[in-house]
């Protein structure tokens, strides 16, 4: 992967960006040696956010929005399933 200097290429900014579309070889811009950005080429005919690529992908079988358990099967104040059957006790105290 080529690199170059961000003052090298803030002067060739926009020959830099033809040739990575051109070539599709990615360019690394560095500041005082160490890595600042990556230029890739764009992928042309992506979509512009990755998740429209999982649009049509999912199914919904029934209802996603509604509780599984009725209220009544938990005990609200500790915070605890009740074991089926067993009715909700009043705290003591």
């Amino acid at each position: 992967m080529k690199s170059i200097a961000v003052t090298e290429f803030k002067a060739q900014c926009l020959a830099l960006l033809e040739a990575v579309a051109r070539t599709g070889q990615p360019l690394v811009v560095t500041k005082r040696g160490k890595p600042l950005a990556r230029i890739v080429p764009s992928g042309r005919g992506e979509t512009v956010y990755q998740q429209d690529s999982l649009a049509g992908t999912v199914t919904i079988v029934g209802d996603v929005v509604s509780p599984i358990l009725p209220p009544s099967a938990w005990d609200a104040l500790r915070g605890e399933l009740l074991p089926s059957g067993r009715p909700a006790t009043k705290p003591r105290g």
